[in-house]
């Protein structure tokens, strides 16, 4: 077996923007196509099927649906977290072990979501609020979709592990292909067969079942120390600690999340079928903004967990002020898209000018803001590849949380309209960027108590 090719990936070296969006941008891509498992979904059924369908597979579902798989894939950024500061390190052994520890990981959480989602989707359904008239259909899509939970934490536990060594093109090449898979058999299941949500639903889970099998199929072929051995399967425990350790808190942050976001699809779901499904085509598009962030998430966690086992803080540090420029200035340009032309994104979705009206509404009033949440997801990421989760989970928790869930139950008593509700995600990312911003500087982040 050959040994690791562990100065390759240039994250450790070069010039650092270069390496940053070479890095990023294969990030992005793969997150766009990630995306557009559920959008295909929501562009196809709206059109086919109406604003009913759109509202059962979209929106309050697909937050339905990020209870258990968020989890899950906070889980899957410990795994991200260990295996790139090994990486840095350039500890080969450890760097095998934890690969093969995060595909085990991946095989019992995956189960876990499927049973725990198949038997609970219409409770948390019911729990929303979700509209009597889309409740049926909504409970079929989710029950179908959960059936493939392995596949889906498998994928995003394998394209953490090529991330954390400095590969982003992979996970990418897998996604592309499993996505226009899944657009290919959307139109045929739903458009040429006639089937409801469920063709949808069905789609998804073929198309992510073929992303988890080129995950498998690429790491088993290589030749090096990252080589994937089916019975060398099994959890180290001192790795599996640490990526517990990591990714535990990041997994409950995300499950929070979700809880303050179920309690704010509830509080729209009140307004009507026009609201939720317009909410629901408002949701779609607004995955523009999260995928440019998410991306460079991704991308400034593995930097600075690579720097960090490297023992290169100065290089981690220039390299979170680089990608926060780059998110700013990307994060006025898509702004300014919205405002240009997000009328006639919102028309892929939805068909009703009355349900497009209150769309438009929503986006106008929430982009603006969106300039005040760079801070949280750039600034906890590079707190987790230093290796510390506990603190920016609970900053997380209360500031995007605990702040917006008080804000659901006291505010509409003032104003009882959707906009008094919608406020709260501006005023909970105020908050907590200026706690992440206080930590981050203050917190003593890159000290390194042992030898990674």
């Amino acid at each position: 077996m050959k040994a690791l090719n562990l100065n390759s990936n240039g994250i450790t070296e070069g010039v650092i923007w270069k390496q940053i969006l070479a890095f990023f941008f294969p990030i992005l891509f793969g997150t766009f196509f990630q995306q557009l498992y559920n959008t295909a979904d929501a562009i196809i059924v709206g059109q086919f099927l109406g604003k009913e369908a759109l509202a059962a597979v979209g929106g309050g579902t697909g937050t339905a649906i990020n209870l258990l798989i968020g989890f899950f894939t906070g889980l899957a950024s410990g795994a991200t977290v260990v295996i790139s500061q090994h990486f840095g390190a350039k500890n080969e052994e450890r760097v095998s072990a934890a690969i093969h520890t995060a595909i085990a990981l991946a095989l019992v959480g995956g189960l876990i979501i499927s049973v725990l989602g198949y038997a609970f989707t219409r409770p948390i359904l019911v729990a929303i609020g979700t509209p009597d008239d889309v409740l049926p259909l909504a409970v079929s899509y989710m029950q179908i979709y959960f059936l493939g939970g392995i596949p889906v934490v498998m994928y995003n536990m394998g394209a953490g592990i090529f991330r954390a060594m400095g590969d982003s093109r992979s996970p990418f090449y897998f996604l592309l292909a499993s996505c226009l898979t899944n657009i290919v058999l959307d139109l045929l299941f739903v458009g040429v067969f006639g089937m409801n949500v469920e063709g949808a639903a069905i789609a998804t889970v073929i198309s992510q079942v073929l992303s988890m099998v080129l995950i498998f199929v690429t790491l088993m072929r290589r030749n090096d120390g990252a080589k994937l051995r089916i019975r060398k399967i099994k959890f180290d425990r001192s790795l599996l600690s640490q990526m517990l350790m990591i990714g535990f808190p990041a997994g409950i942050q995300s499950i929070m999340y979700t809880i303050s976001n179920l309690i704010i699809q509830a509080a729209i779901n009140q307004y009507g079928t026009d609201t939720a499904a317009a909410w629901a085509g408002w949701s779609k598009l607004d995955q523009i903004f999260w995928m440019f962030i998410n991306a460079f998430s991704i991308a400034i966690t593995t930097f600075v967990g690579q720097n960090y086992g490297a023992g290169k803080i100065d290089r981690a540090k220039k390299g979170v002020r680089t990608v926060t420029m780059m998110a700013a200035v990307s994060t006025l340009v898509i702004e300014a898209g919205y405002f240009l032309i997000g009328r006639y994104g919102l028309m892929l979705f939805i068909t009703d000018s009355a349900v497009l009206e209150i769309g438009v509404a929503i986006m106008k009033y929430i982009v603006p803001w969106y300039i005040t949440y760079i801070a949280i997801e750039l600034l906890s990421g590079a707190i987790r590849g230093a290796g510390k989760s506990l603190i920016p989970t609970l900053i997380s928790v209360f500031g995007i949380c605990v702040l917006r869930i008080v804000w659901i139950y006291v505010v509409p008593l003032f104003d009882n309209t959707i906009f008094g509700v919608l406020f709260s995600y501006p005023f909970s990312w105020v908050v907590t960027s200026l706690l992440f911003i206080i930590y981050y500087f203050k917190g003593n982040i890159y000290q390194m108590k042992k030898k990674v």
